[in-house]
C-alpha cells in the first residue's frame, strides 16, 4: 500500500457556507470530530484539538495550524506535529477541505497528506496511516450529519 494520502468526496445537503462553518469553526468541530477544539480559523491561526476528556492525562492533544482559510471554498490545516515545533511539510500532516456548490448542496473534497514526508519507519507509517484512515471513516460521516442537522434546524 502506498500510504501517501487519504482522499474522500462527500455530497452534503447544505450550502458551501454552512459546510465551511462546520469544518472551520471550533464550536462545530466539537460536534463531529474532537472532544475539544481551540484555534483561530484564520491563516496562521494556531491552537489545539483534544480527543478524550481534556482533564484526563490520557487525552490526546494535537497542535493545529491553519494554512488556508478561503470561505466558503477551502479550509486547510497542518496537525500531528510536536509541541514547540512550527508546522512544516516534513513534520506534520496536511488536511485540505475543498467545497464546491453541487445542485442544492455541496461537494466536499477531503485530502490528508504528509504521511511519507514525516520520515517514519515503515511500521510507524503504516500504523499512523491506518489509524487516520479508520478515524476519517468514522468522523467524516459525522461531519455530513452535523451540516445536515444545521440546515434542518434553520
Amino acid at each position: 500500500m502506498e500510504h501517501g494520502s487519504i482522499e474522500r468526496e462527500l455530497r452534503i445537503d447544505a450550502s458551501p457556507e454552512v459546510v465551511y462553518e462546520v469544518v472551520s469553526s471550533p464550536e462545530h468541530l466539537r460536534e463531529w470530530w474532537p472532544d475539544e477544539a481551540e484555534f483561530d480559523a484564520v491563516v496562521g491561526g494556531t491552537g489545539t484539538i483534544t480527543f478524550g476528556d481534556p482533564a484526563s492525562p490520557e487525552a490526546k492533544v494535537e497542535q493545529l495550524t491553519v494554512v488556508e482559510a478561503d470561505p466558503p471554498r477551502r479550509f486547510a490545516f497542518r496537525w500531528v506535529y510536536d509541541r514547540g515545533e512550527t508546522a512544516a511539510p516534513d513534520n506534520s500532516l496536511l488536511v485540505t477541505i475543498d467545497l464546491e456548490p453541487s445542485g442544492g448542496g455541496t461537494l466536499l473534497k477531503f485530502r490528508e497528506t504528509g504521511f511519507r514526508e514525516r520520515g517514519w519507519e515503515a511500521a510507524v507509517l503504516e500504523q499512523a496511516y491506518n489509524d487516520h484512515l479508520q478515524g476519517w471513516n468514522h468522523f467524516l460521516p459525522r461531519l455530513v450529519a452535523r451540516a445536515t442537522s444545521l440546515v434542518a434546524r434553520s
